[in-house]
């Protein structure tokens, strides 16, 4: 009889059912999302509309963060919010950033929230620059490949290299 009435399940949910998604973070990133005195996560919640649960799995050394959201627009602004605070820099991907300060030898560039890499003046183009005020200044957005992360968490970054990497992909 079922089988007369609906032949299969859907394909997706109702945009009315209620969502819930776990996901797993690095323990030490848990104190980001909650942030001073709960102020973040507090923030993440009175924006979005959705109830997170953060808990700590001691044993595997994670946080197992639960979303709970009554729309999957809401569930999605969370998890895009909390991503951003407790990702990492990868080597090899292209960011978007912002120039937030400019010293003789180098731009510092913000590509992820709170996280700076520096571009050393001799990655910023592939010509000579005389200062690193002729190829940028504070507030510039900028393209920047990560070449990698040292041992102290310092953020190498490279605008020349990713021009190259985007005018091959233009030019294939």
């Amino acid at each position: 009889f079922m089988e007369s009435v609906i032949p299969a399940p859907r394909a997706e949910l109702s945009r009315y059912v209620p969502r819930m998604e776990s996901f797993t973070i690095k323990a030490d990133k848990i104190g980001a999302v909650i942030g001073k005195g709960g102020e973040t996560i507090k923030d993440i919640t009175a924006k979005t509309g959705a109830q997170i649960d953060i808990e700590e799995d001691k044993e595997k050394n994670v946080g197992i963060v639960t979303i709970y959201a009554t729309s999957p627009e809401m569930l999605e602004a969370a998890k895009k919010r909390i991503n951003a605070l407790t990702a990492e820099a990868e080597p090899g991907k292209i960011y978007d950033g912002v120039v937030t300060g400019i010293k003789e030898f180098g731009a510092f560039v913000e590509i992820l929230p709170g996280k700076d890499g520096l571009c050393h003046i001799s990655e910023l183009s592939d010509k000579r620059v005389r200062a690193v005020e002729d190829v940028c200044k504070v507030g510039d957005k900028m393209r920047v490949k990560c070449l990698g992360v040292d041992d102290r968490g310092r953020i190498k970054l490279s605008r020349k290299a990713a021009m190259a990497e985007l005018d091959a992909q233009a030019n294939a």
